[in-house]
């Protein structure tokens, strides 16, 4: 009888493991009569825990401790502040699309009147033909990001729900927003901190055509107010609990790269227990726990080894893998590597490029975004015809 052993990713914990585990069991059964799966529950031995308690959390922002996240205080105006910009630098132009949306019908202008946008306009036009000195300090860019503004087509029905002054913060902002997330996608290792973001807001309005008013322009009036402050106030609310729930699946990768030698033995010694021919399917880290576990000690028995979304071919190629490195090629006792990966999952790599002829790379999409994706795995029918139609 065929056998096919499970090993689950980052983060995972009971109960959670045994309804995944059931799901990989269901859709493997469904394509293949007569395998026995066999599940490897290493989370809860092996897993990262907070052994303190979570004495190395910080305190919720507003908060007075580390106490439940209902007995906290609201978070004060930095918190709303900082999670405006933070839907800033997600979409530069989000002030802009609320203030559009909220926009009256456009009336009817008088004969030779100028739209209510086209001095922003021109003075976007101006301020790109000066170059990026007037926002030196958030780096390159600023021309480039003026003229795309002056184009945009939210400009014109933002303009006719505010003043000219304050379509010229809103314009101001969207600059500023725009310089620093592309600093942030650009891996720049230095963000300006706040006070220094807020000047060039300041002095961005005031050569849009804004009063100068000083840094602090209430950047939370256009954002909190129409998508409501609540939203943000539940988010820095709920961080204790979201880093609580979430610290398991850095944590796991960390533990794992500096003391993995006892997930690995675990791990050989159940395959080593089982009747061939055996597959071992890992999901994410379970996949980097599979490949490192096949790498340092012959397994006979095992005769597949299925990856989807891990990380190992990466590892490897940065000189991080514990059991193999960067050039040596993969032992000759290694079995058939199936890596399935999904291109909108930013934690899957490929390894054919890096062991030719050893490993094959198949691409399965869910249609989900990140990281939405990097879990989807196992509910898109596609990765288990792939698996089905190479177990031996």
């Amino acid at each position: 009888m065929a056998t096919v052993v499970f090993i689950h990713g980052t983060g995972v914990r009971e109960p959670g493991f045994s309804k995944l585990a059931g799901r990989v069991a269901a859709g493997l059964a469904a394509l293949r009569d007569g395998l026995r799966i066999v599940p490897y529950y290493w989370g809860g031995t092996h897993g990262a825990t907070l052994a303190a308690g979570g004495a190395s959390l910080p305190a919720e922002p507003g908060g007075t401790s580390r106490g439940p996240v209902e007995g906290l205080t609201p978070p004060g105006p930095d918190e709303e502040t900082a999670a405006a910009w933070a839907a800033l630098y997600a979409d530069p132009y989000a002030e802009l699309a609320l203030a559009a949306a909220g926009a009256p019908q456009a009336a009817e202008r008088a004969p030779g009147s100028l739209p209510p946008e086209q001095a922003v306009r021109a003075r976007l036009t101006a301020l790109a033909a000066q170059g990026d000195a007037a926002a030196a300090e958030l780096g390159p860019g600023l021309a480039g990001a003026a003229i795309a503004l002056a184009a945009h087509p939210l400009l014109g029905p933002a303009a006719s729900a505010l003043s000219l002054d304050d379509l010229a913060i809103l314009a101001a902002r969207s600059l500023t927003a725009r310089l620093i997330a592309d600093a942030l996608d650009s891996d720049a290792p230095l963000v300006p901190v706040g006070d220094s973001r807020d000047a060039v807001a300041e002095r961005l309005a005031v050569a849009l055509g804004a009063q100068p008013r000083g840094m602090e322009r209430g950047v939370r009036s256009l954002v909190l107010r129409f998508a409501g402050s609540a939203a943000s106030r539940a988010v820095v609310r709920r961080r204790r609990a979201l880093t609580e729930a979430a610290h398991p699946a850095a944590a796991d990768i960390l533990r794992y790269l500096s003391r993995g030698e006892a997930v690995r033995t675990d791990l050989r010694d159940l395959v080593s227990g089982l009747e061939p021919p055996v597959t071992l399917v890992g999901h994410s880290l379970g996949g980097i726990i599979a490949l490192d576990t096949l790498i340092s000690v012959p397994l006979p028995q095992v005769r597949l080894l299925v990856t989807a979304g891990s990380q190992g071919p990466f590892l490897y190629e940065s000189g991080s893998l514990p059991t193999l490195e960067h050039p040596a090629p993969l032992p000759p006792h290694m079995p058939d590597w199936l890596n399935l990966y999904d291109l909108r999952d930013l934690l899957s790599y490929l390894g054919a490029g890096l062991f030719p002829g050893r490993v094959t790379d198949i691409a399965v999409d869910s249609r989900q975004p990140f990281p939405a994706s990097h879990s989807a795995y196992w509910t898109n029918p596609e990765v288990y015809r792939h698996i089905a139609d190479r177990l031996p």
